[in-house]
């Protein structure tokens, strides 16, 4: 499959029809548990002597399927699947992590988990410190000697700021921790960013992926990249507890925060991926090559038909040559810049909230990247909890509404806001 390209891998890796019955879609194996051959093959899978399925939360073959045509159009060594994004992000971190940890993130960050890493995990002795990502050199500056992850979105969510990924990656290798890139909003057919240096790619395949707005899930990726035996990561490299002994890097080598994710992350977190949900994810996947191309044109048609209106104060897309971003956007999203839009209206927060509530084909709802549009207003919403200032860092300012644009005609959207801004 390697030799494949994207689109075809997209629709095939991970699944041998000869293991499936002969089955052109992939099955949905909804079960909880599987019956073991004997005793003795019970036990030589609980002690890892052998590889096969033992009860879903740890591993399902539908699953399976998911996680390595997941592996294969990110270009990693293997990837684990979860109910949402949040639980990867969640997992994902906790898995090698502990008290007394630290964390340097991008500020421009989806709301939830801005507050996962400035709220909830200071609860357990992780902490962040949050820098302005348009400079790499913030992330260096912001190194301390008990850091152990950097933490970015590939596209920000809403900021819309492109990371100059490789440059970032500098500052990790020379710190000597894996480089986390959720890359949920720019999606797998527009940019792998560990191609640009990164370790861990993180994505919820709620969104683009999925593409249709039903089923939650969330996914990580492991480049194989990362040196877990640095002297900074003992849990890989000392005898483990919970598997008699068992010394990760030694046991498992470059997949070792692969099987870690799973021996650790999904058995004592439980964030499993329900079968039928990565059935339904499958299926968004199988056309997310086409989706993303229709979901960037209509974006930026979009974005260059609001720098139009005279109700429209600023338009944000990295597509635009006005952003600030477009050099950016050419080195790392060639293909097209995803379908996130975000714009500020004249007359502000009450404004912005009139048209968020008169748009029609435009869905009013708490989501991103399903085929139909949605329409949302941060600052009151996703980003309310967050003070003016932790807002302004993310992108979020009063006037601002985020579109996530579908792929309808792209003429009765560009109608359906002409009417909504018909209202102010």
């Amino acid at each position: 499959m390697s030799t494949q390209n994207l689109a075809t891998k997209a629709l095939h890796a991970g699944h041998d029809t000869s293991l499936t019955g002969g089955t052109r879609a992939v099955p949905i194996y909804q079960t909880t548990s599987y019956v073991f051959n004997n005793t003795d093959h019970a036990a030589n899978l609980f002690s890892l002597k052998e590889l096969g399925f033992i009860y879903t939360r740890l591993n399902n073959p539908t699953n399976d399927i998911l996680q390595q045509r997941l592996a294969a159009i990110e270009g990693g060594i293997g990837a684990v699947v979860f109910a949402s994004g949040t639980a990867a992000i969640s997992t994902g971190l906790l898995t090698f992590l502990k008290a007394g940890d630290h964390i340097v993130a991008s500020s421009s960050l989806y709301g939830g988990t801005y507050n996962l890493l400035k709220v909830t995990l200071p609860r357990l002795g992780i902490t962040t410190t949050f820098v302005n990502a348009d400079n790499p050199d913030n992330f260096k500056a912001a190194v301390k000697e008990n850091t152990k992850a950097f933490f970015v979105e590939s596209l920000g969510n809403p900021k819309l700021d492109v990371l100059d990924l490789e440059a970032i990656s500098k500052h990790s290798k020379a710190a000597g921790v894996p480089f986390i890139v959720d890359n949920t909003v720019a999606t797998p057919a527009l940019l792998n960013p560990i191609k640009h240096g990164a370790n861990i790619v993180i994505h919820s395949l709620t969104k683009y992926i999925g593409g249709q707005g039903t089923s939650l899930g969330g996914a990580i990726i492991d480049a194989g990249t990362f040196d877990w035996t640095n002297g900074k990561f003992p849990e890989f490299t000392t005898p483990s507890a919970g598997y008699h002994g068992l010394v990760y890097s030694e046991a498992l080598g470059a997949a070792a925060y692969t099987f870690k994710l799973i021996l650790e992350g999904l058995r004592d977190f439980g964030g499993a991926l329900s079968p039928f949900n990565a059935f339904q994810i499958i299926q968004g996947l199988e056309t997310l090559p086409v989706r993303i191309k229709q979901h960037s044109q209509n974006a930026l048609e979009l974005a260059q038909w609001l720098e139009q209106q005279p109700e429209v104060a600023w338009v944000n897309y990295p597509g635009l040559k006005s952003s600030k971003y477009k050099s950016l956007a050419d080195k790392y999203l060639p293909k097209g810049q995803s379908g996130i839009v975000t714009f500020g209206v004249k007359g502000g927060y009450n404004a912005a909230k009139a048209i968020t509530d008169n748009s029609k084909l435009f869905s009013l709802l708490a989501n991103i990247g399903d085929t139909k549009s949605l329409i949302i207003h941060p600052a009151s919403t996703t980003h309310q909890q967050l003070t003016d200032k932790e807002q302004e860092s993310t992108g979020v300012t009063k006037d601002l509404i985020r579109l996530s644009v579908g792929i309808e005609d792209i003429e009765d959207l560009k109608a359906d806001l002409k009417e909504a801004f018909s209202k102010i």
